[in-house]
C-alpha cells in the first residue's frame, strides 16, 4: 500500500511540475500577457476625473434616465467614511455595467462592475468617503444609462452627529 501511495503522489508531483513549467515557458515566450489584458480595459480617463461630470463623461454615460428598478442600498450615516457598505442590485434587463460615483471624493468614479450576458446586476463593495456626499450608482442596460443617488452623512468620530 506505501508503494502505491509513493507512486500516486510521484505522478500528482511530475503532472505539476510539468504544467508549471509549461506555464513558465508560455509567459516566457510573451503567449500569455495577464497584465496587458487587464489594463487595456482600465477606463483612465474615467478614473482620474476630478468631478463627478468628469467621470460620467469617461464612462460615456450620456442621458442619465432614474430608475426603480435600481436599488442602491447605502447607510443615511457612516460612522467610518472609510469602510462604508454599499449594496446594488439592477434589475433591468441586460445591465453589463455598474457604475458608482461619490460626488465629493478627489476622484468621484469608485468602483465599475462589468457583467457577461446574463449575469444578475448585483454587486456588494466597501467604499471609503472622503466626507458627507452624494453616492450616484449608474447602470448600463443596452445603449442606455440609468441612475439611482442618495446622500451618505459621514460624521467625525461617530458621533452621529
Amino acid at each position: 500500500q506505501g508503494i502505491i501511495v509513493m507512486n500516486i503522489l510521484r505522478r500528482k508531483l511530475l503532472k505539476g511540475a510539468g504544467s508549471g513549467a509549461a506555464l513558465a515557458a508560455a509567459l516566457a515566450a510573451g503567449l500569455l500577457k495577464p497584465l496587458q489584458a487587464l489594463a487595456s480595459e482600465w477606463n483612465r480617463a474615467a478614473f482620474e476625473a476630478k468631478d463627478a461630470a468628469g467621470a460620467l463623461k469617461g464612462i460615456g454615460a450620456t442621458g442619465l434616465a432614474e430608475s426603480g428598478e435600481l436599488i442602491l442600498k447605502v447607510p443615511e450615516i457612516a460612522e467610518n467614511g472609510a469602510v462604508v457598505p454599499v449594496d446594488i442590485v439592477s434589475n433591468i434587463p441586460d445591465t453589463t455595467e455598474i457604475s458608482v460615483i461619490i460626488e465629493k471624493n478627489p476622484f468621484p468614479l469608485s468602483a465599475r462592475f462589468k457583467f457577461a450576458n446574463g449575469a444578475q446586476g448585483e454587486v456588494s463593495v466597501r467604499l471609503k468617503f472622503a466626507q458627507t456626499s452624494m453616492v450616484k450608482v449608474v447602470a448600463k442596460a443596452g445603449d442606455k444609462f440609468y441612475t439611482v443617488q442618495k446622500e451618505v452623512k459621514v460624521t467625525v468620530g461617530g458621533c452621529g452627529g
